[in-house]
């Protein structure tokens, strides 16, 4: 893929304004929520700051050579609840975010340091593309659910009161509107799909909010104006380790290792997405990162920038795949716009309209958005498998495994640790490889 804006090319600075908010538009809406489904009193601008600040620590490990925003994980959603559950108050429940995103960093810090000694071949050998491929693809796939439930309106899978085929017109607008400019734009344009593309679903969910409150149709209202009533312009975000100080005389041994029992399993977990993740955005810009700056690099700047974000956001950070897709849709690699996304995360999350204007943002729309997104990260892995030589059936079994458990959504629960349907997925064609691997190529 030839790259518009390469890893350290510098767009001029109106256009890198441009691009940076095109990325947050791209990562922020699953940013915010996931600190509006744990509930308790976070905040989703603390989140969206402590996002900017690990993306930040994310490149200086990387020494900026890895174009990717870090944003909260939702590998995490089960530990964050179980450290509010296990604790006595709310403030030690903030306290246990911080030690769980510790833990959490810390395995990364172990892999890390055992990968600068062992080298990252016996990676390469364990994650081959017939495993890496498929891993890739289900990461797109098993996102395509919340694709089009958010284009539908649905909540938690059931039909809201909007009117659907209200909803789905206006995702379908900026889907077409994003793929239009993608397509047959100028490179200025192709270079910002997605911003058109969510303008222009924004202004007809407006027109339909308009047409339905004229008509007394509450169907009609795809835009809840109310999110900018009462706000003000600024406005300073309530960190977690502010609240966190309150509680850790709280804090006693046996809810440590409650947070180290939640913690510590999904941080092997997201370690193997980690790798799906920087493989395929390694195809993308041509370069293999485990290679340079190197796996130990990118998981050390993952891990820290972990513990830092969820220091002040209280949600661990990972590497996003809108992201990645936003880099391969728009052929913009460069690193400056992964920068200034981070530094406008910061800003913004002082800045409370542009949040409440995010807020504001019909499902349907993203909805659409989410439809190219994900579909690229699909596609992104279903690449990868083309490259593999699907008459051995060392590889057909592979890929099929992972591809079935994957889309199927097989999970593992053992108590309050969820293994994740990728993470199932991965392990088991890891697994199906290396039995395999020692069959003699069919004649």
């Amino acid at each position: 893929m030839k790259l518009y804006y390469d890893i350290k090319d510098k767009p001029k600075f109106p256009q890198l304004i441009v691009f940076a908010i095109q990325q947050l538009l791209a990562i922020m809406a699953a940013t915010l929520v996931v600190p509006i489904i744990i509930g308790n009193g976070m905040q989703p601008s603390a989140a969206l700051f402590g996002a900017g600040v690990g993306t930040l620590v994310y490149v200086a490990f990387t020494k900026a050579s890895s174009p990717v925003f870090l944003g909260s994980s939702f590998a995490f959603l089960g530990s964050m609840s179980a450290a509010f559950a296990g604790a006595v108050s709310a403030s030690a429940g903030y306290a246990g975010l911080i030690i769980g995103a510790i833990f959490a960093g810390l395995v990364y810090v172990v892999i890390a340091l055992a990968i600068k000694f062992a080298g990252v071949n016996w990676i390469n050998k364990l994650m081959p593309k017939q495993v890496i491929g498929p891993t890739v693809a289900i990461i797109g796939l098993s996102l395509a659910g919340n694709a089009v439930g958010d284009l539908q309106c649905f909540v938690n899978g059931a039909p809201s009161s909007i009117n659907v085929h209200a909803a789905v017109a206006c995702g379908l607008v900026t889907l077409f509107v994003t793929m239009i400019c993608s397509t047959y734009g100028k490179k200025s344009i192709k270079l910002i799909p997605f911003i058109i593309g969510i303008l222009a679903g924004y202004a007809f969910a407006a027109v339909l909010t308009l047409i339905g409150t004229k008509l007394g149709n509450d169907s009609l209202k795809l835009i809840d104006f109310s999110v900018f009533s009462g706000i003000s312009v600024f406005a300073l975000p309530e960190f977690t380790f502010l609240t966190a100080a309150k509680g850790i005389k709280e804090i006693d041994g046996a809810y440590i290792g409650t947070i180290a029992a939640a913690y510590l399993p999904v941080a092997f977990v997201v370690f193997a997405e980690h790798i799906a993740d920087h493989k395929n955005i390694s195809s993308i810009i041509g370069k293999d990162l485990l290679e340079e700056p190197g796996l130990h690099r990118t998981l050390l700047g993952d891990g820290v920038g972990s513990i830092v974000g969820a220091f002040f956001g209280g949600c661990p950070n990972t590497t996003y795949g809108e992201s990645v897709a936003c880099v391969a849709l728009t052929r913009n690699a460069s690193v400056y716009t992964i920068i200034a996304a981070a530094i406008g995360a910061i800003i913004i999350s002082f800045f409370e309209p542009f949040v409440a204007f995010v807020d504001s943002i019909p499902a349907c729309v993203m909805g659409g958005v989410c439809m190219a997104l994900y579909g690229f990260i699909a596609v992104s892995g279903l690449k990868m498998v083309k490259e593999v030589n699907l008459e051995d059936n060392r590889n057909l079994y592979t890929v099929s495994v992972i591809l079935i458990a994957g889309i199927g959504g097989l999970t593992l629960g053992f108590g309050k640790i969820t293994i994740t349907s990728i993470a199932c997925a991965l392990i088991l064609g890891i697994i199906t490889n290396l039995v395999l691997s020692k069959a003699k190529t069919a004649e």
